[in-house]
C-alpha cells in the first residue's frame, strides 16, 4: 500500500492510512488488489472517517473482480471508474488470490505480441480530496507515475528554480480527478504502442501472405491476431463507454462558487476529452487492422486462386494440343493390314512432320489468341 499526499509542489509518501484529510491537495492512496482484499475492514473505514462515507457492497464487488470490464458508476459521495489496462506479463495477474473472484486468465499462444493484449482492470474511487486507486500486483503505471511524482521533490519538499518550477507545474495534478484522468491516459498510451507492434506483425504476414515465391504455415497465429483485434475492440469500445458516462456526468456537476475551482472544473472536461480522443484513435487503428488482416488473408486466397487458374488454362493449352497428335499417333497403332502411309518408307517422316505442323499450328493459334502469353 502507498499513500500520497500531493500538495502544490510537494509530495509525500507513507505506507499508513491518513487519520485527516490535509489542509491543501489531495491523498491518493494505491493499493494491489490483493491488499485491498486484505485490508478491505482498515480502507473502509478509514474513508468513513475521511470523506463521511465508505464504499458500497456493490462497488468493493467491482474493485475486487478481475474479469470486470471497462464501466463508470457513482454515488452522492463518489465516483466510481473501473478502467481496463494492457497486462505487460504474468506478474500482473493474481498468483495466488485471496478469493474465488480473482481467476485467472488464460495464456494467449501465437506470436509474442498477443500475449500484451491480455488485460487486466485497475479500479478508481474519486472523492473530493481523495483517490483510492485498486492496481493488479506489480502495477507498472501505478509505479512509473509515483516514481515520477516522487522525482520531483526532493527529500519530501520542492525545490525548484523558475524553469523546473513551471515544468514541475505542468506535470503536478491539480485535484484527484485530475490524477486519475493522468492515469487512464497512460493506460491508454500502453494501447496505442501496442498497436505499432500489432502494425508489424501484421505487415510481416501481409509481405509473406502475397509473396507468390512464399508459402504461408502461420494460419492459426493470424485466426488468433484476428481474434485478438476483436477482443481489443470490445475493450476499447467499453473504455470509451466508461468514459463518455464519466464526461456526461462532470456535465451535471454543480457550477464551480470561484474563478479558481471553475478552471479545475474545465481542466477536467479537457483531460476527459484527450482521454476520449486517445481512445477513439485506438479504436481506429484497431479497426483498421482488422480490416487490414482481412484483407490481406483475401488477397492470399485470390492470388492463390489466381495462380490455380493459370496452372490450369497451362495444362488445357497442353492438352488441346497434344490432342490431335495422341489421335494420330492412336491411329497409326491400330492394328489393321492396310492403313495409308504405313508401308511406306516415308510414311514415318511424312506422319512426324504432320504432327509438327499441326503443334506448332496450334501454337501460333493459342498464341494469337492470347491463351500462352507469360502473366504476373
Amino acid at each position: 500500500m502507498r499513500v500520497f499526499h500531493l500538495a502544490e509542489l510537494s509530495i509525500r509518501e507513507s505506507a499508513v492510512l491518513p487519520t485527516a484529510l490535509p489542509e491543501s491537495g489531495f491523498l491518493w492512496i494505491a493499493l494491489g488488489r490483493r491488499e485491498f482484499e486484505a485490508q478491505q475492514a482498515e480502507v473502509q473505514a478509514c474513508l468513513q472517517q475521511l470523506c463521511g462515507s465508505a464504499l458500497v457492497d456493490l462497488h468493493l464487488s467491482d474493485l475486487l473482480n478481475n474479469q470486470l470490464p471497462s464501466h463508470y458508476d457513482y454515488t452522492a459521495q463518489y465516483d466510481l471508474l473501473v478502467f481496463r489496462r494492457l497486462a505487460q506479463g504474468r506478474s500482473d495477474i493474481e498468483a495466488e488470490p485471496y478469493s474465488p473472484s480473482l481467476e485467472h486468465l488464460p495464456r494467449r499462444g501465437g506470436p509474442p505480441v498477443l500475449r500484451r493484449i491480455d488485460t487486466s482492470p485497475v479500479g478508481f474511487a474519486l472523492f473530493d480530496q481523495l483517490l483510492l486507486t485498486v492496481h493488479p500486483t506489480d502495477c507498472a503505471v501505478r509505479d512509473s507515475y509515483a516514481a515520477r511524482l516522487l522525482a520531483l521533490t526532493a527529500n519530501g519538499h520542492a525545490e525548484f528554480t523558475e524553469p523546473g518550477r513551471s515544468a514541475a507545474v505542468r506535470f503536478m495534478p491539480s485535484s484527484s480527478g485530475d490524477l486519475m484522468l493522468r492515469l487512464v491516459n497512460q493506460m491508454v498510451d500502453g494501447y496505442l504502442e501496442l498497436r505499432r507492434e500489432l502494425t508489424r506483425q501484421l505487415d510481416h504476414w501481409q509481405a509473406e501472405l502475397l509473396n507468390p515465391k512464399s508459402r504461408f504455415h502461420n494460419w492459426s497465429s493470424l485466426l488468433q491476431v484476428r481474434l485478438a483485434l476483436h477482443q481489443l475492440d470490445e475493450i476499447c469500445e467499453d473504455q470509451r463507454s466508461a468514459i463518455q458516462d464519466w464526461i456526461e456526468a462532470l456535465d451535471s456537476w454543480p457550477e464551480a462558487s470561484t474563478p479558481l475551482d471553475q478552471r479545475a472544473h474545465e481542466l477536467l472536461k479537457v483531460r476527459s476529452r484527450d482521454v476520449l480522443e486517445h481512445i477513439e484513435r485506438v479504436v481506429h487503428h484497431v479497426r483498421r487492422l482488422e480490416q487490414s488482416a482481412e484483407v490481406a488473408v483475401q488477397m492470399h486466397f485470390n492470388a492463390q486462386g489466381h495462380r490455380t487458374n493459370e496452372i490450369m488454362r497451362i495444362l488445357t493449352v497442353l492438352t488441346a494440343i497434344f490432342l490431335p497428335l495422341n489421335l494420330i499417333a492412336g491411329i497409326f497403332g491400330m492394328n489393321f493390314d492396310f492403313i495409308p502411309l504405313l508401308h511406306l518408307q516415308a510414311g514415318f517422316w511424312w506422319a512426324m512432320t504432320a504432327m509438327v505442323v499441326i503443334a506448332v499450328s496450334l501454337v501460333f493459334y493459342f498464341w494469337r489468341k492470347r491463351f500462352l502469353e507469360h502473366r504476373t
